[in-house]
């Protein structure tokens, strides 16, 4: 079963929510973030990109800049940017969003803010299918243990549950806490806070009867929390096991609520091979199709849509070039991993190849395009996007996804809810 509880968040007053929100620390670099920033000393990247507060080119892991991260965040809360709410409760948050994936039609997803179990991520019950890397754990580590909190959230999905669309939806139709449209994105966000006992239990007593939590996005998030909290664990002599350091913020969506959107590869060069030569050998395990000059998408899994001297090109995977009982084999970025990247461009880790990047599918086909016809890359390899369904599957069989197989859109904004560890 999972265990949540509710938790005393920290927040921006509803008047200035729109100056201290900001997109995740991970979307973006430390540039980017400065010019957000801007002039606003309101704005959470002072605090989750605090490289920022120091001069052009300041490492984001020197040492002064996690303790101006701690700075910032007393700071804001000094000056009333950031207040704790009285009593202990969730929040739900709603995302509203038009994309391609959703054929460009209003869609809204709402998740629910949570205290999430830090022993559920080590026995399993929040489940993963990422590998973590320990540098980047480590970062994140760093950042929780100065600032004592859970600055940001991490993305969770949940199996529907009736008994929570029906709270959600009561709460829906009341005026929000927070209502605005994000700048870059466009999205709109809104948050609810469930305050009433009973529906605060209701809350704990349907997760409690899930078998389990996946992690959408914030897998490296996830490990740091739950390192952390089981460090505070060892070093209170006094660790009953109900302190607020055993629990992290998770913002929990339904499953059939999310949408992922393809995540596309541009590759330097053709690894010695003309591009006849290279559509030749591409057509041992797929048959190719021209598309023209016109963006073409893959309309089906283990269809791939590439693009290669100004011209789209269908490729379809052929029956026995991979396994379909295997939850990894199957997927399109296994598929074209080995059948492509790998047997015929030489490209056999993908994250460290330096002839390799990746595009969100939130950028559109028009980036991978964009990229080649620049000359910066050679070709580019869309890919059909990954399920829900496949993300669960494959984490209830413990197994892990290659890297960079998914990507969730809308991303999380972060600044709205934060979670102290005491």
């Amino acid at each position: 079963m999972a265990i949540v509880k509710p938790f005393r968040g920290v927040r921006p007053p509803k008047a200035l929510v729109e100056q201290v929100e900001s997109r995740p620390y991970d979307v973006l670099d430390s540039e980017e973030a400065r010019a957000e920033a801007g002039n606003n000393e309101k704005s959470l990247y002072h605090i989750i990109k605090p490289e920022i507060n120091f001069p052009v080119g300041t490492s984001e892991y020197d040492p002064r800049v996690y303790d101006s991260a701690a700075e910032q965040f007393a700071k804001f809360q000094k000056e009333g940017w950031l207040v704790q709410d009285d009593k202990e409760q969730y929040y739900i948050y709603a995302q509203t969003s038009c994309l391609p994936a959703n054929g460009n039609k209003e869609k809204t997803q709402y998740g629910i803010v949570v205290g999430a179990y830090s022993g559920d991520y080590q026995n399993g019950v929040i489940k993963k299918h990422e590998l973590t890397r320990a540098d980047k754990e480590e970062d994140r580590m760093k950042h929780v243990r100065v600032n004592d909190a859970n600055i940001e959230p991490v993305f969770f999905a949940y199996p529907d549950d009736k008994v929570l669309d029906a709270l959600i939806n009561k709460y829906a139709k009341t005026q929000p806490e927070y209502d605005f449209v994000a700048p870059i994105d466009g999205f709109r966000h809104q948050l609810w806070c469930i305050t009433e006992d009973a529906d605060i239990e209701t809350v704990t007593k349907q997760f409690a009867a899930m078998p389990a939590l996946y992690i959408a996005d914030g897998h490296h998030r996830s490990a740091a929390a739950a390192l952390v909290g089981a460090e505070k664990a060892k070093q209170n002599p006094n660790h009953k096991g109900d302190e607020e350091y055993n629990y992290f913020m998770a913002v929990c969506f339904p499953a059939s609520q999310l949408t992922i959107l393809d995540y596309n590869r541009v590759i330097k060069d053709l690894n010695g091979l003309t591009s006849v030569q290279f559509l030749d050998a591409l057509k041992k395990n797929f048959t190719v199709e021209n598309k023209g000059t016109e963006e073409y998408r893959a309309q089906q899994l283990h269809e791939f849509s590439l693009y290669l001297d100004g011209e789209w090109y269908s490729l379809k995977a052929k029956e026995g070039t991979y396994d379909a009982n295997d939850p990894i084999g199957v997927l399109d970025v296994s598929i074209s991993s080995k059948l492509i990247l790998d047997e015929i461009l030489g490209i056999k880790d993908l994250r460290r190849d330096k002839r390799i990047d990746f595009v969100g599918g939130l950028r559109g086909l028009g980036e991978l395009k964009r990229r080649v016809d620049s000359g910066e890359m050679r070709t580019a390899l869309a890919l059909f996007p990954v399920t829900m369904e496949q993300i669960m599957t494959i984490a209830d069989s413990g197994n892990i996804m290659p890297p960079k197989a998914t990507w969730f859109e809308p991303k999380l904004r972060s600044g709205l809810v934060i979670h102290k560890l005491s």
